[in-house]
C-alpha cells in the first residue's frame, strides 16, 4: 500500500523547507506514545463506556472491544498496552459472577492472555472484572502462575455478600502494602461499590498471610470514623461491620494485586468518581475538579509516559 504525502514547500530565511514529512513524523510519534487500552466487554457488561471515558480523559486511546471479536481474532490483543475488564453482569452472572467470562479467557484466549501478562503491560479488573480476573486465575499470581490448561483448585473466590443482597454504598479505602502501578501516590480514597457478590473468601487464613508477605493486598475497607483496618495486624482477618466493609470480605480486602504490581482487581468503581460532583457530599465537602477515582486511570497512562 503506497502512502501519498503532500509536501508543503515553505521559504524560510532564503531556503525552501519541506514540512509535510515533519508533520507526519510528529503525528506518528504522538500516536505511538499514546497508550492503547482494550476495554473488553461481554454480554451483560454495562460499565465499559464509563471506563473507556476515564482512560481517554487521561490521554489514552481506549477501544471498547467485544469479547466475541477477540475470540474471532485473538492476536489483536497484542495491539494494546492496557487490558481493562469493566463492571457489569457478564452473561447475567447466571452460574456465578464472572464465571463464564473467566472460562473464555482460560480457554481459547489462554495463550494470548499469557503473552499479555508476560509483557510489560497493565491489567485492570473492576467489580465484575475483578471477579473475572480472580476466577480465571489471572489473579492473584499473574504471569508467574498463569496456566490456562490446568484445572488447579482456586484458593480464593468472590462470592455473595454477607447480607445476601445487592449493595450500593460509598466506602473509604486504604492502600495496603502493595506497590501497584494503579495506586501510586494514593494513601486513602473514597469510591462507590455496587455488587451482590463482592465478599472475598479464602480456603484458609494462610492464603491471606501469603498475600500480605508478597504485598498483594492492594486496598482495604476502612472505618468511616477514620480508624483504618491494618493490613499487617494479627487480627486483620476479621472483617469490619457493615457498611464499612459492605460485603464481609476477609481481612477487609477490597482489591488484590499480582506480585509485579501491574495487575489490579478491585470491587469499588473508580470510573464512577472521575468528577468531583459525583461524590454524594460534594457540596458539603466543597469538592471541585477531578474525582479521586481518576487517579487510577492517570497512573496507568503515565506508566507508559
Amino acid at each position: 500500500m503506497r502512502l501519498s504525502i503532500p509536501l508543503v514547500r515553505w521559504k524560510w530565511h532564503g531556503r525552501f523547507v519541506s514540512i509535510g514529512l515533519l508533520f507526519l513524523t510528529a503525528s506518528v510519534m504522538s500516536e505511538m506514545a499514546t497508550p492503547q487500552v482494550c476495554v473488553l466487554r461481554a454480554p451483560g457488561t454495562n460499565c465499559d463506556v464509563e471506563s473507556a471515558h476515564a482512560f481517554e480523559m487521561c490521554g489514552a486511546a481506549a477501544e471498547r472491544l467485544h469479547l466475541f471479536r477477540l475470540l474471532a481474532e485473538p492476536s489483536q490483543l497484542a495491539r494494546y498496552q492496557v487490558l481493562c475488564i469493566p463492571g457489569g453482569f457478564s452473561y447475567g452472572d447466571d452460574i456465578g459472577a464472572g464465571v463464564i467470562f473467566s472460562q473464555q479467557l482460560r480457554g481459547r484466549l489462554g495463550d494470548v492472555i499469557g503473552d499479555f501478562l508476560q509483557a510489560d503491560k497493565l491489567v485492570l479488573g473492576i467489580c465484575n472484572g475483578f471477579q473475572v480476573l480472580l476466577k480465571s486465575g489471572i489473579l492473584p499470581g499473574g504471569a508467574s502462575d498463569w496456566s490456562p490448561a490446568s484445572e488447579k483448585q482456586s484458593e480464593a473466590t468472590l462470592t455473595w455478600n454477607d447480607n445476601g443482597k445487592y449493595t450500593a454504598v460509598w466506602v473509604r479505602l486504604r492502600v495496603g502494602g502493595s506497590q501497584n502501578v494503579f495506586l501510586r501516590g494514593i494513601e486513602e480514597i473514597e469510591l462507590p461499590v455496587a455488587h451482590g457478590e463482592g465478599r472475598l473468601a479464602v480456603c484458609d487464613d494462610s492464603v491471606v498471610d501469603g498475600w500480605r508477605e508478597q504485598a498483594q493486598i492492594a486496598l482495604c475497607y476502612t472505618s468511616r470514623n477514620g480508624t483504618p483496618s491494618d493490613p499487617g495486624s494479627a487480627d486483620s482477618h476479621l472483617p469490619l461491620g457493615y457498611p464499612d466493609n459492605p460485603n464481609g470480605s476477609i481481612a477487609n480486602i477490597a482489591a488484590l494485586s499480582d506480585p509485579t504490581g501491574r495487575i489490579l482487581g478491585l470491587m469499588p468503581h473508580p470510573e464512577r468518581f472521575i468528577h468531583a460532583t459525583q461524590h454524594p457530599q460534594w457540596t458539603r465537602l466543597r469538592l471541585d475538579g477531578d474525582g479521586a477515582g481518576l487517579k487510577l486511570f492517570r497512573n496507568a497512562v503515565e506508566y507508559f509516559g
